[in-house]
């Protein structure tokens, strides 16, 4: 069985892969000082509450935070006596090499989407994920990653609106029933709620026009279905689109001798 985990900002997945589907997916953390005994002690106690016997075979690894690398690939060795694959390392090969600037690093979370929405879709797709920060990675016909767009992320903006203005309070996001707000908090939900819709919307009709062809639109992380309610900012969402695109990475690897 695969291990794919996911190491971002705010949070890390672990998802075991059995070559046909996702066994399980668990959430913890992201913290740098988190040993690989402490990984393995949260990990092996999930699978066992979860009654799955997971005989991991082999581990890839995506993570926007360098610093937590070492402890995972130590997680890896000492537990699975394997040597995980580092997407975004010279020695993880990619379907197809994303094409940008000379000398700009892309993510490995964009690098993942870009795989999963070509193996999925075929190219031609705007991936809005939904994280610390909320992305669009740009995937072209055959597959590279040819740019994209940051912002802030919705909590992450719903948390500096809160530290930076005393007299507001830290309000949970949610689609209000009124843009007009008659109270704070509904004011401050309308606010974040209808002027994210309104960034996707807008960034991903001016990604069209200058990309000058047809795209597909998935959303995916965890915000995504619930801005999928509000207007047609989705052609489909996808929750497992980072984690399928790095079995689709450890797979093309796998066929072409790199593991």
């Amino acid at each position: 069985m695969l291990l794919a985990i996911d190491c971002g900002n705010t949070n890390t997945v672990f998802s075991v892969w059995d070559g046909k589907a996702f066994l399980c997916t668990l959430r913890t953390s992201t913290h740098h000082a988190r040993t690989a005994d402490a990984y393995f002690t949260w990990f092996s106690t999930l699978m066992k509450h979860y009654g799955i016997d997971a005989d991991i075979s082999d581990v890839v690894i995506s993570s926007t935070v360098p610093r937590v690398v070492w402890n995972l690939r130590v997680f890896a060795d000492r537990f699975f006596g394997v040597r995980p694959l580092v997407v975004g390392k010279p020695e993880c090969l990619l379907p197809q090499a994303p094409r940008v600037d000379p000398g700009t690093q892309v993510g490995p979370d964009r690098l993942a989407n870009a795989a999963a929405a070509f193996d999925r879709h075929g190219g031609d797709v705007v991936v809005v994920d939904f994280g610390t920060a909320t992305n669009f990675d740009v995937v072209a016909v055959d597959g590279a990653y040819v740019g994209g767009v940051i912002a802030p992320g919705v909590n992450l903006s719903l948390e500096a609106l809160h530290m930076g203005a005393a007299a507001l309070p830290h309000v949970d996001i949610t689609q209000p029933e009124r843009v007009i707000g008659t109270n704070t908090v509904a004011c401050i939900q309308s606010g974040v709620f209808w002027g994210y819709t309104g960034l996707i919307e807008g960034i991903t009709t001016r990604i069209k026009a200058e990309y000058g062809r047809p795209m597909k639109v998935v959303g995916t992380g965890g915000l995504a279905p619930l801005f999928a309610q509000a207007e047609d900012l989705f052609d489909c969402i996808e929750d497992d689109l980072t984690m399928h695109g790095l079995t689709v990475i450890h797979a093309y690897n796998k066929e072409n001798g790199s593991i």
